[in-house]
């Protein structure tokens, strides 16, 4: 599930109003993803998976493996809400097009680079930094391995069998790190909690209220985070870009900066060189 991101940048695409609330208040929010513009693929990846077991059981002979199989996938789904992950995105495409117009507030916002191997000092428990799989055969997935071991030993799968439902948790975990082969553009990593394992994880969950909608969202606490493996939040960042499309003045954003005690951080500001232009100049 997880990768060394050793001397990778990852570019978190978002607004002003966001990375406020990460720089002053040392919070990154990870939003559920059943809210995101990929809602469905926790559900796909699953059945991907329940699909590729059944098949490798079938080619085996194991027909009566693979129905027990199918329905125990049956019933997990009908918990999806109750599995529902969390996350925030990067991409490691600096300055992109595609990026700006998605996340970036159609190009008027702003992108946060930061230290891919510090983020991931700060994932553990229930916190994982994932590298987005993009695909829709899942018969190589390691997973596929695991559930057919699990079907030859035990007669009864239920996720009431410890070994079953761990192996069912990683499951889940994994189906937030997956998307369509249709946006393997994005060049995707998330930071994902999955707050369904609560042994690790106590941080409350918080509602954001607009006029059209509730969404609900852990805020993660950055200075706690960095706190525990010695390190400061600014020290995450590498850089700060302007939107191509933005109106912001780059000193005024320089002295919000300052103002705030991030010297360090307002010599790291720099505006975008995407030829993205909505409107006329």
């Amino acid at each position: 599930m997880s990768t060394s991101f050793h001397n990778t940048i990852l570019y978190h695409y978002t607004d002003f109003q966001a990375l406020d609330g990460i720089l002053r208040k040392s919070e990154l929010r990870v939003n559920n993803i059943l809210n995101m513009n990929d809602a469905s693929e926790m559900r796909l990846f699953m059945g991907g998976l329940s699909k590729a077991v059944c098949r490798t059981l079938e080619g085996r002979g194991q027909r009566r493996e693979a129905e027990a199989v199918d329905l125990l996938f049956r019933d997990e789904l009908k918990k999806e809400f109750a599995y529902s992950a969390y996350a925030a995105c990067f991409s490691r495409w600096r300055d992109d097009a595609a990026q700006w117009e998605r996340y970036g507030h159609r190009g008027r916002g702003v992108c946060i680079a930061f230290y891919g191997d510090l983020l991931e000092k700060l994932t553990g428990g229930a916190v994982s930094l994932q590298t987005v799989f993009y695909q829709e055969d899942m018969t190589g997935h390691e997973l596929v391995k695991v559930f057919t071991d699990l079907a030859r030993e035990h007669r009864r799968l239920s996720s009431d069998i410890p070994e079953v439902q761990q192996a069912l948790n990683e499951a889940w975990v994994c189906s937030a790190a997956f998307k369509h082969p249709s946006f393997s553009c994005e060049n995707e990593v998330r930071m994902v909690v999955s707050p369904f394992d609560q042994e690790y994880f106590s941080v409350k969950p918080q509602y954001h209220v607009s006029p059209d909608r509730i969404k609900k969202y852990y805020p993660l606490n950055l200075s706690h985070m960095c706190q525990r493996v010695g390190l400061q939040p600014e020290e995450l960042v590498a850089e700060i870009i302007v939107g191509p499309e933005s109106s912001q003045s780059l000193p005024i954003f320089q002295d919000y900066l300052r103002d705030r005690g991030m010297d360090e951080l307002a010599g790291k500001v720099s505006l975008s060189d995407c030829p993205l232009r909505r409107t006329a100049p």
